[in-house]
């Protein structure tokens, strides 16, 4: 009984040695190795991407490509709501929980769709109230926007709530106004969101789009030079 009592323990304590072992080198496998070869080769074969596609301006980081920015004026005495400068290019409207109390516009708390039905007379006046302010935006001295001239992403927000792109007929819809706030030509600036026009993705998935933080930043250097 006493040889059986001491093989049954050599042999628990093989078995949790023989464990014991194959957690360490498990961990150091996929916890540390592993990591580090995925991190270097992205590093090395995708560097942009993996740092989070960041955009420098004057050697500074400005944002990331992926996530949009709200461009407003600072908050007025008792107001809850910004005005948006309208010397910037505009993005999507950021609703859904992108507007409750913890997360507002474009903060990454929290993200998400509004999950209102197409006959929610909450989202009929959250378009109607974005359809009237873009067209009382752009609007200018000599130039006029018609509200069936409005695009579907100027009045409604995206999935996310974060998108940083708009549509080239969202961006081409802000370019007399652009033009009056910067003291710009029309056609520069107009030259300036089609040269921001990326086309569709292997020339067929997805919508041509323009990242808005993108040409706000060419917008900000060709106004500099004027």
């Amino acid at each position: 009984m006493l040889i059986a009592m001491n093989n049954s323990f050599v042999n628990t304590a093989r078995l949790l040695g023989a464990g014991l072992r194959a957690l360490l080198v498990l961990t150091l496998v996929t916890g540390v190795v592993y990591p580090l070869v995925v991190t270097g080769i992205a590093q090395a074969a995708f560097h942009d991407k993996a740092n989070g596609s960041e955009i420098k301006t004057d050697g500074k980081v400005v944002g990331s490509s992926l996530i949009g920015q709200s461009y407003n004026l600072p908050l007025k005495k008792g107001q809850q709501t910004p005005d948006a400068d309208l010397k910037w290019f505009q993005g999507r409207p950021a609703n859904g929980l992108g507007t409750n109390s913890v997360n507002t516009r474009y903060k990454l708390i929290l993200s998400g769709a509004t999950n209102l039905s197409a006959d929610s007379k909450v989202l009929l006046e959250q378009v109607q109230d974005a359809k009237a302010a873009v067209v009382k935006d752009n609007s200018v001295p000599g130039y006029s926007v018609d509200p069936s001239d409005v695009p579907a992403d100027a009045v409604t927000s995206s999935g996310s709530g974060l998108d940083p792109d708009i549509s080239p007929a969202y961006a081409e819809l802000q370019v007399h106004r652009i033009a009056a706030r910067n003291g710009l030509p029309v056609a520069q600036v107009e030259k300036l969101v089609k040269d921001h026009t990326t086309g569709r993705t292997l020339g067929f998935v997805g919508e041509p789009r323009v990242n808005v933080l993108e040409l706000n930043i060419a917008l900000k250097d060709l106004a500099a030079k004027q």
